[in-house]
């Protein structure tokens, strides 16, 4: 299967710059995975398509203020680096900007010295592997000199940072947010709660590794970078019991799903673990859990769209694709939203 088979032309302007002033305003495409069938709705509608007894997976990671400025201690050269996660304790696999300057021994200052980073190994792809040094709280320095990491494809800043959080967002850990949930409100959740159908939270720390192009041309080829993540014994039990009534397993966001397939075993039953997962689900896997999902418009040839496509299949999500640039859906993080079912 190659990576030109999940292109679509996507016009630049339909990248959303910005997020709604409502975060159930936006636009909620419904797509049937198995006859292509398309509805085009708002997001608010939501609820009126799931139903009692259905269980939403969400993932509540949050979000740090991962990029972080500085300079070189014994040049004064400037570096950017973009924290991608936590290998232990004090230890972080990092990209940095520019990387040439950032050599094995370097130490880089940030604050004016409230932060030290020490660059102690290589890692894949030109990332690197720093040790901080600090007195404190690590999250609280970060959060005071950090900021929030935007993807590239957005240029504008961002007036309000909770705005790249979901309203559920929990634990931190994530360089990048699980957009799906943006959509989602409290007084939605609530609603929907209260109709019947079961929340449930997974965390799955978001790395850009989900995120990076897939270079090969064979999407064999391509390996999925390592992202940690934790299932709670309550959230295993509302999904098992879900299966065992004949309800559907919603996932919100390929995060959401991804850890889920991750988990299950072949009959479609989860169980309490935390772990790492490389997972990369393409057209020809077999789902053994989830049976719906709620994600944003994503990249062409990106594997978040080959994702997508394994759960219909490649031509019937294209067309949707194309459909959505017809109707000029927003894409991306800030973008608009489908529901495959």
């Amino acid at each position: 299967m190659q990576k030109k088979d999940f292109y679509f032309d996507l016009p630049p302007e339909l990248i959303a710059q910005t997020p709604l002033q409502n975060r159930d305003a936006s636009r909620l495409m419904l797509l049937n995975k198995r006859t292509g069938e398309i509805e085009h709705r708002h997001f608010k509608e939501i609820i009126k398509f799931l139903n009692p007894g259905d269980c939403l997976v969400l993932n509540n990671t949050r979000v740090i203020p991962a990029r972080l400025f500085g300079v070189r201690e014994n040049s004064g050269a400037q570096i950017e680096f973009l924290l991608l996660k936590r290998i232990h304790d004090n230890q972080w696999e990092t990209l940095v900007k520019p990387g040439k300057r950032a050599k094995i021994g370097d130490t880089i200052i940030f604050g004016e010295g409230l932060l030290k980073a020490k660059i102690i190994a290589l890692a894949e792809e030109g990332a690197r592997v720093v040790e901080f040094e600090y007195s404190g709280i690590f999250e609280e320095i970060l959060d005071q000199l950090g900021t929030m990491p935007l993807p590239h494809y957005i240029k504008e800043s961002l007036a309000d940072k909770e705005r790249y959080q979901t309203v559920y967002a929990k634990h931190e850990g994530s360089a990048a947010a699980p957009t799906a949930g943006l959509h989602f409100t409290q007084e939605l959740l609530q609603a929907i709660q209260e109709k019947g159908v079961e929340i449930a939270f997974v965390t799955l720390h978001v790395g850009l590794g989900t995120f990076r192009p897939v270079k090969a041309d064979n999407i064999l080829d391509h390996k999925m970078h390592g992202e940690y993540y934790v299932m709670t014994e309550e959230t295993a039990e509302k999904i098992n019991k879900t299966k065992e009534n004949g309800g559907r397993v919603i996932a919100v966001g390929t995060t959401s799903i991804r850890t889920l397939e991750s988990i299950a075993n072949d009959y479609g039953s989860i169980r309490p673990c935390s772990g790492w997962t490389e997972i990369f689900i393409y057209p020809g896997y077999s789902f053994k859990v989830v049976d719906c999902l709620i994600t944003n418009f994503h990249l062409p040839e990106s594997t978040l769209i080959m994702l997508v496509s394994a759960l219909s299949t490649r031509e019937i999500i294209l067309n949707a694709y194309n459909e959505a640039v017809q109707q000029q859906y927003r894409f991306f993080s800030f973008g608009d939203a489908m529901f495959i079912y």
